[in-house]
């Protein structure tokens, strides 16, 4: 990669200067979070340079695919599949049509994505042109291995650059109500949909169920972060993760009464920041209780997702809920709402929109009532979907989980600001 800055153009590296070598640049350098990145290349020996760049070390953690073909290819691929964290283009295109070609493809890839350009042209005003555009880097062929991964790097790694992951933390209006099991489920759901990892934190400590939904028990999790404090790094989260899926990691509690657990306010900050670095999706499985550090942990995430029966007193808790979320994050996105249990025989129910207006919460999805699937997946350590492929559920868990990674918008499932019915005039919160 080039050292110069916005004013002058890329530098064609030297491959065999050693200084420029993966083996001499990887030294003492931090790992590539787990990220995904595609490469479309036009020449084998591009093709070949990037491949090679899976073995730096600092690249153990990346899922890397290279495909034939340039800027074209990119457009039609993302037109019906997930678009990466990385995408890496080599076009051979003259500097006047490189623009153009980007424009399409932008208009069929996420906004989160970030794009590496490498061109056959050195050319100072197409260099700024594409990074005022949106484009990471412009590099220039020929180039080193070394030079690729220190792009890579730098883009994910280097002080000040901008987390990967997105939070989302989702919490039950009343006990019972089922937020772990929906969190687990659209954690699965999202990572099988855009093939990047996903890591759920199981934040209560005491009888946290993600080792039991995923048929895991291991010796270390969550706790052993939050009482090391200020010895957690990189290192240590990777260290203390198990992996359940693929794609599927987790920080277990311990489930476990044989300590109380009382936390300072931001005593799960440093952890959620790290965990942020190194995994695209970081799932909160908030326990169902009220005090300062869930409190505080819930107005630093990016979403979050309140989860509730439809009934009189989950409709009082939602509401709690909604107007103190809004009040501490007046900046910050909506709480949004899921409404599981729908359905059940002799019961009398708010319809979800109803109940969704009502505490002017967006609806974002609603679940059945259904035990035998529910109950056999959660005796089984399984999620629904390995339950039952055609469980209508698994749709909604993963349109749940584009919907809160910020890859689709939200469903015209309800919300809003119609007037307050007389159930929640009755609980006096109108």
């Amino acid at each position: 990669m080039s050292d110069n800055d916005h004013d002058t153009a890329p530098a064609e590296a030297d491959a065999s200067d050693p200084a420029q070598s993966g083996s001499e640049m990887s030294s003492g350098a931090r790992l590539v979070p787990r990220i995904t990145i595609q490469a479309f290349c036009q020449n084998s020996q591009t093709a070949q340079l990037i491949e090679a760049s899976a073995q730096d070390r600092r690249m153990s953690k990346v899922a890397l695919t290279t495909h034939n073909g340039g800027i074209d290819a990119a457009v039609e691929t993302y037109r019906e599949n997930p678009t990466p964290n990385l995408i890496i283009l080599e076009t051979t295109l003259p500097p006047a049509e490189i623009p153009k070609a980007l424009d399409r493809l932008a208009e069929v890839t996420d906004a989160n994505t970030r794009v590496v350009v490498i061109g056959h042209v050195n050319d100072v005003m197409l260099y700024r042109r594409l990074i005022r555009s949106g484009v990471s880097e412009y590099l220039v062929m020929p180039t080193s291995v070394g030079a690729l991964v220190m792009t890579i790097a730098e883009m994910f790694v280097a002080d000040g650059a901008t987390p990967i992951g997105r939070t989302v933390g989702f919490i039950a209006a009343k006990g019972g109500a089922g937020s772990s099991t929906i969190a687990h489920n659209v954690a699965w759901a999202l990572a099988q949909a855009v093939k990047q990892d996903a890591l759920i934190l199981d934040l209560d400590l005491a009888f946290g169920t993600a080792g039991l939904n995923f048929n895991q028990d291991p010796p270390n999790g969550i706790a052993d972060a939050v009482f090391a404090q200020e010895k957690v790094d990189d290192v240590m989260i990777d260290r203390l993760m198990s992996k359940a899926a693929n794609h599927i990691n987790l920080l277990t509690a311990p489930a476990s009464l044989e300590r109380t657990y009382d936390f300072e306010e931001r005593d799960f900050e440093h952890i959620i920041e790290v965990c942020q670095r190194n995994v695209p999706a970081v799932i909160l499985d908030m326990p169902h209780n009220w005090n300062r550090w869930i409190r505080y942990t819930l107005s630093t995430l990016d979403e979050i997702v309140i989860v509730a029966e439809p009934d009189l007193a989950n409709l009082r808790n939602a509401k709690n809920l909604v107007d103190t979320i809004k009040a501490m994050r007046p900046t910050e996105s909506d709480p949004l709402l899921v409404v599981n249990r729908a359905g059940m025989a002799k019961r009398p129910e708010i319809s979800p929109r109803e109940f969704a207006s009502s505490i002017d919460c967006q609806l974002i999805g609603q679940l059945p009532f259904d035990p035998a699937l529910f109950g056999t997946a959660a005796n089984n350590g399984q999620m629904v979907a390995e339950v039952s492929k055609s469980a209508k559920a698994n749709d909604t868990f993963r349109d749940i989980g584009l919907r809160v990674a910020g890859r689709i918008d939200s469903p015209a499932a309800g919300g809003g600001g119609a007037a307050l019915p007389n159930f929640l005039k009755k609980l006096k919160l109108a």
